[in-house]
């Protein structure tokens, strides 16, 4: 436990052979769940799992669970028929809960069946780590203090929010990660967050139980998917300064796949939040601002193009021209006044711990 509150780990792992039973062994002792998930992996991973179990249940902890089961059996056990239906669930070895999916549903899979998992076992604060050794665990109070000290109900790390932690990143991954930042920000909602993409978070107890855990995202995409849900429920999110340690891992993610559907979905989402949020269960004229702006400045665009067209085929419309500028001009207006207005909403649900 970690000042009075039960702590789990939700452990993805795909192909981490070499990396996942480092991790499970480093666990801190606080840490009363891990449940470590192996998306159908191609290697060693899932025996790993087993044997870092076995490992860290015999290293002197104290006792937390069951004795060593025979790793041949597999019991359909969790709580819920969603985790039963997707996943076998081995028998508790100490402290660890090993699960193996029943077909590859992808990182934001694994994180919904630990989520499902630590949900139905009551468990106060649930981490995720991921399997690859990039997070440092002896940060990890830095993550839960805001959820045990009723502060936050979502903490999640940021690579961004440190200078020195910035130059570390890769300039790829820097440049692609500012970009899916402000996206995020804007189908989100929550406009001081950044570094969405970071898997190092913890959540409450009660946010696991506010939110649509069942029809979280399961792409790599799902932190970003997480968050709007959060917004749409109320619930207040910590944004904490933290490293990443980059070693011999391979990132998994193709980002001619990740891209078209990660911003498919941020758009999906956005327009869910907008008629979730500030139609249904509530009511906001920044709804109507952002539908207008779209808009107008759409139809700008389009007037201008036909403009563009008529000239280069020397045929002058002028008015077009013009017309189209001015809608353009007043549809971003219109969308500056509805992000004020959003960000505003949010601005008491976000904090920041550098």
């Amino acid at each position: 436990m970690y000042h009075d509150a039960t702590v789990g780990v939700v452990l993805p792992a795909y192909d981490e052979e070499g990396f996942v039973g480092d991790v499970i062994r480093d666990m801190p002792d606080y840490v009363d769940r891990i449940y470590a998930i192996d998306d159908q992996s191609t290697d060693g991973t899932w025996t790993e799992i087993l044997e870092a179990a076995r490992a860290d249940a015999g290293d002197g902890r104290p006792a937390r669970g069951s004795s060593d089961p025979d790793p041949d059996r597999l019991v359909a056990d969790g709580g819920t028929a969603a985790l039963e239906s997707r996943a076998f669930v081995h028998e508790r070895i100490g402290r660890v809960v090993p699960i193996q999916h029943r077909e590859n549903r992808g990182a934001g899979g694994a994180i919904k069946t630990g989520y499902l998992a630590a949900r139905a076992d009551g468990i106060d604060a649930t981490v995720t780590v991921d399997a690859d050794g990039q997070m440092d665990l002896s940060r990890m109070p830095r993550l839960l203090d805001p959820i045990v000290e009723g502060e936050a109900d979502y903490a999640k790390g940021n690579r961004l929010l440190s200078a020195e932690y910035r130059a570390a990143m890769p300039r790829f991954r820097f440049v692609g990660n500012a970009m899916l930042s402000f996206l995020t920000k804007v189908a989100a909602g929550y406009w001081k967050t950044m570094d969405p993409q970071n898997g190092y978070t913890a959540i409450s107890r009660g946010a696991l139980e506010a939110i649509d855990v069942e029809g979280l995202y399961e792409y790599y995409g799902y932190c970003n998917d997480l968050l709007v849900k959060l917004n749409v429920r109320g619930m207040r999110v910590a944004d904490v300064a933290m490293p990443a340690v980059y070693g011999e891992e391979e990132s998994s993610i193709r980002y001619s796949e990740y891209v078209p559907k990660v911003s498919t979905m941020l758009l999906r989402n956005f327009l869910w939040r907008l008629k979730t949020k500030y139609l249904v269960l509530d009511f906001h004229p920044l709804a109507l601002f952002y539908l207008v702006g779209a808009g107008m400045a759409g139809a700008g665009v389009l007037a201008l193009g036909l403009a563009l067209l008529s000239a280069l085929a020397v045929v002058a419309v002028p008015v077009a021209g013009v017309g189209g500028l001015l809608l353009l001009v007043a549809g971003v207006a219109f969308l500056l006044f509805a992000m004020v207005f959003d960000m505003g909403q949010s601005e008491h649900l976000e904090t920041q711990v550098r």
